[in-house]
């Protein structure tokens, strides 16, 4: 399998922001510019593994295409559209994810997500596991995490083609632990809570009050059994938390 991770969350969260500044700054709309970036990152999932694969800096590849579809706005006398990027005014739907969702984050309207009993002893279980596997991703120690997942762990990123998430779900404990501590460890001004995803423990991570991931888990016993990780933008955004408000003398 040529791609496993897109790089680290820092990493693909700084890709993604630089897009939005080259789409603003060329076209001045938030809304258009968010449509371009994933307009670009549309066009960077339709490439199949070879061709991803041959382009050796992703980053300068999607810059180039962000900065087309800019310039063909530009170019084209309106209302004309760039196939995939309707223009601000007509309000479309949104283009469609590269993949279907693995996990809807909805913190006011949890939905069920069918792992086990929902037996409070299992609940606790359930919470416990999660509890010790953010201690030990954390500490991003790859052999004390590898010891929390089941042999046949699977982890699902989603991006919802909005980032250069893996296209690929990951299997097996020993690559699920690389894969979470090299996405998810080390990331400078990170909080991280535990809080109910879909009825049951998962994590939050937020920076500056942004929610920039949430990690909801399947467990079975004493080991976690699928690790889900929403990336998408627009689903994160239920997920954010105002920042205290600094007090002035």
């Amino acid at each position: 399998m040529a791609e496993v991770s897109a790089g680290t969350l820092t990493e693909m969260l700084n890709e993604r922001r630089h897009l939005i500044e080259i789409a603003l700054w060329m076209l001045g709309s938030e809304p258009l510019a968010d449509r371009i970036v994933q307009e670009t990152y549309r066009r960077w999932y339709t490439l199949d593994e070879a061709e991803r694969g041959a382009i050796t800096v992703p980053r300068a590849w999607l810059t180039k295409v962000a900065g087309g579809i800019c310039l063909e706005l530009l170019a084209a006398p309106a209302p004309a559209p760039v196939p995939g990027v309707a223009a601000p005014e007509h309000r479309p739907e949104p283009v469609g994810p590269a993949r279907p969702p693995a996990l809807t984050a909805e913190p006011t309207r949890p939905r069920a997500l069918t792992v086990g009993s929902a037996h409070p002893r299992a609940l606790a279980e359930h919470d416990r596991v999660v509890r010790r596997f953010a201690q030990v991703w954390g500490l991003g120690d790859v052999t004390a995490l590898r010891e929390i997942l089941a042999g046949n762990a699977t982890a699902v990123s989603d991006g919802g083609g909005k980032l250069r998430a893996a296209v690929h779900p990951v299997h097996g404990a020993d690559a699920v632990a690389c894969f979470v501590v090299a996405l998810l460890t080390g990331q400078s001004g990170t909080e991280v809570t535990a809080e109910s995803v879909n009825g049951r423990t998962g994590l939050v991570l937020r920076q500056a009050g942004q929610a920039v991931a949430v990690v909801g888990m399947s467990v079975a016993g004493a080991r976690v059994t699928a690790v889900w990780i929403v990336l998408n933008p627009d689903k994160l955004r239920p997920w954010h938390r105002p920042l205290p408000r600094k007090a002035y003398r």
